[in-house]
């Protein structure tokens, strides 16, 4: 490659087959391509005087020690120019440019540099040379060895400081070293970790809201009415329900759920608080989850013929019967199938969206990226959340009535939800996946290190030898094309777990905060100690993941808002104790739960049912004598009435009700949103006048300069004219 005067380069030979070489950037290089690059640099100490508050005394505590890493001096900053160099604060040549601003303007003169030159075709890029196998890798170098800490007090070593105080175990309760962040590795990895640090920050305050919601709902679900009636055997135990599927399935008592009743309570306590290129491979999302449907309709016909036999027939099994339930076996199986097959089509849907977005041909690096996270997101959302979308707003919501069911597929009856809801099998689902993802990655981050230290031993040469800096880092594993983007895909798709479930799964803060305590200290020791030192790039903010950002909060509130009227039972018990519980509707004159659990199971008469669909009798259980009724979860008039199995005037109070509550909250959670937008600026106070002072600084500057530039020109002029004028009192000045 022809790198002409631009770069310094020195080869190191370690064998016939590899060679080194180095590349340098003298002063001048770097004058230079700072003022192409646009590059900040200092050029005068900021002179406001700093805020300080009790929250600062409080969170100092958090921070790492100044005596470790010393405290980054501010600056007032310019886009650098080299004709006005002395304008800029050069307290030393050697340390003007950072390493990171050094490697960057490296990178961009070696990814234009020309390298074949034929006729009118120029070849240029080394980013061409790398994929053809010309050069095996590029990359800056590390400072030294991260666990080896400076002895010249003047220059620490920077790696060792972020490993020691950032990425180790023992300082996981401490802020991240932003600024020494941002130093070493570059603007772009610096504001990811930055927004992920403040990201669990708001995780904390999540999780503690959450966690209390949870103690008060286990706290309280023994003393609920519902979980009492349920479990109750003068009143659960005398209701007799009707099956689920066809034929294979019995008749069961209601108090057989009594345990799941429990959870339900639990859970409904505490939520009280144009991609064209896509509509064809979006096809791919759609057989793997009507797949997982179908496991589920047929696995839970299973379930229901067999699985109380086999519990009763075995005595070790005999402590699960009562919290083992066919809705629950099935689905519990169903998550760990939905969390196998996310994975599998983890990798298919990356492979697409890279395809689809190199077809595109991106204009810019940047524009690649943003067409690629678009897609991917697209991809992994329908991947991801496409399950728990299902039970939470499908399942249980049309299935008719034992006497008409509703069939998927003209084959399989439609899943019907626990007599207290879907939000238990919801919060499975999403504590399966969770937990699932996240034990996954971790496993990926493993076997990583065993990668890189197979590498290590393979590569490594006898201890006689001195092995320098640039093939220690040549055993390190390379950072991959698409950076951080793996790292933000992660983020996000977790901030949808927590964001979009959180009414039906209050624990989700609690387990992501849990994960993300691990996740920073395990990317810390990725970046410092496994991964060669990562390409800086300039960034202004975390690109195209905010709107997918906003987006998925917007749409949280929605899907909040309908897990709480639709999902759970929280408005038709609301319903019953302020208007169905009393006159006229009741003779009570007192608002009360008792009797709503006869109020929202509808009475159905056996002798309707066709006999295709009559369970069979040797199925029918032993204690179903002389009952010519049995009940099912919906608002249906009973048998005899005029309209018999329509809906009742229940059923359109309860649906109008969850309706109101729903545009409601929405309207309050966005109005909130909005005032707190217009209370909180975006961009602080002081934050501004730093900003007002450098945009000062600089206009003073660069009019000094222009007038000190006009002297040096007129400087020979003003000495002529005074030469020759005789007048020896008259003193010409500019």
């Amino acid at each position: 490659m022809n790198m002409g005067v631009e770069l310094e380069a020195t080869q190191s030979v370690v064998d016939e087959k590899l060679i080194y070489v180095k590349v340098h950037m003298p002063f001048e290089v770097l004058c230079t391509y700072a003022e192409v690059l646009h590059i900040k640099l200092p050029i005068k100490p900021n002179d406001l005087a700093p805020q300080s508050s009790t929250y600062n005394c409080f969170t100092r505590h958090f921070y790492p020690s100044e005596d470790v890493i010393a405290k980054e001096p501010e600056f007032f900053t310019a886009p650098f120019r080299k004709d006005q160099l002395k304008c800029f604060f050069v307290k030393d040549k050697e340390q003007f440019f950072t390493p990171a601003m050094r490697s960057r303007m490296a990178y961009y003169i070696l990814s234009r540099a020309p390298y074949e030159v034929r006729g009118n075709v120029k070849k240029f890029g080394f980013n061409k040379l790398l994929d053809g196998g010309v050069y095996k890798a590029a990359y800056p170098l590390h400072d030294c060895r991260f666990n080896v800490k400076s002895k010249e007090p003047s220059c620490p070593n920077e790696r060792f400081l972020l490993f020691n105080e950032w990425a180790h175990p023992k300082s996981f309760y401490k802020m991240q070293p932003l600024d020494l962040i941002r130093k070493y590795f570059g603007e772009k990895i610096g504001i990811y970790f930055a927004w992920l640090g403040f990201y669990t920050v708001m995780l904390t305050l999540a999780a503690a809201v959450g966690l209390c919601c949870f103690i008060y709902g286990y706290t309280t679900r023994e003393s609920s009415t519902w979980s009492k009636e349920v479990c109750d055997p003068q009143i659960g135990g005398e209701i007799i329900m009707c099956p689920q599927c066809d034929k294979i399935c019995p008749y069961w008592r209601l108090n057989s759920t009594c345990e799941s009743s429990k959870v339900s309570s639990q859970t409904h306590r505490s939520t009280a608080s144009p991609l064209e290129d896509c509509g064809i491979w979006y096809d791919l999302c759609l057989p793997s989850v009507v797949g997982v449907i179908v496991y589920r309709l047929a696995m839970f016909i299973t379930f229901s013929s067999n699985l109380h036999s086999h519990l009763n027939n075995r005595k070790e099994l005999e402590p699960f019967k009562e919290y083992v339930t066919p809705q629950m076996a099935t689905s519990i199986t169903a998550s760990f199938i939905s969390l196998i097959i996310i994975m599998i089509l983890n990798n298919v849907y990356e492979k697409v969206a890279i395809l689809i977005t190199d077809f595109e041909l991106p204009r810019t690096k940047t524009e690649y990226e943003n067409s690629l996270t678009l897609k991917m997101f697209l991809f992994q959302f329908v991947n991801y959340y496409s399950s728990c979308f299902y039970i939470a707003f499908f399942k249980g919501k049309v299935v008719g009535y034992p006497g008409e069911p509703v069939y998927w597929l003209g084959t399989f009856r439609n899943e019907e939800c626990d007599p207290g809801g879907c939000l238990t099998e919801l919060t499975t689902q999403l504590s399966i996946i969770m937990t699932g993802k996240a034990i996954w990655n971790n496993i990926q981050e493993v076997l990583l290190w065993l990668k890189n230290l197979m590498f290590r031993h393979c590569t490594q040469v006898s201890s006689e030898k001195v092995i320098p800096r640039w093939e220690q880092d040549y055993q390190l594993q390379p950072m991959g094309k698409l950076g951080l983007f793996y790292e933000y895909l992660e983020m996000v798709i977790q901030f949808g777990f927590v964001t979009l479930f959180v009414a039906s799964f209050p624990l989700a803060p609690l387990l992501a905060l849990f994960n993300n305590l691990c996740e920073i200290r395990i990317d810390a020791w990725k970046y410092t100690t496994q991964s060669r030192r990562a390409v800086p790039e300039k960034a202004q903010d975390i690109g195209a993941w905010q709107p997918i950002l906003q987006g998925v909060a917007i749409l949280a509130v929605a899907t909040n808002a309908a897990i709480i009227a639709f999902t759970s039972d929280m408005i038709p018990r609301l319903v019953y104790y302020w208007a169905f519980s009393v006159s006229p509707y009741s003779g009570g004159s007192e608002h009360t739960m008792a009797g709503y659990i006869n109020s929202s199971l509808s009475v159905f008469n056996i002798s309707h049912f066709i006999e295709m669909k009559r369970p069979n009798e040797e199925i029918t259980p032993y204690w179903f004598n002389n009952i010519t009724t049995c009940r099912y979860r919906d608002f249906r008039h009973p048998p005899g009435h005029p309209n018999q199995y329509d809906f009742s005037i229940y059923y359109w109070h309860v649906i109008a009700a969850k309706l109101a509550f729903m545009i409601v909250l929405e309207h309050i959670v966005y109005f909130t949103k909005f005032i707190l937008s217009y209370m909180i600026p975006d961009v602080p106070e002081a934050l501004k006048e730093q900003i007002k002072r450098e945009r000062y600084l600089t206009q003073v500057i660069l009019h000094e300069t222009n007038i000190q530039h006009f002297k040096e020109l007129m400087k020979p002029i003003a000495d002529n004219l005074q030469s020759e004028i005789e007048e020896p009192e008259l003193d010409l000045k500019v």
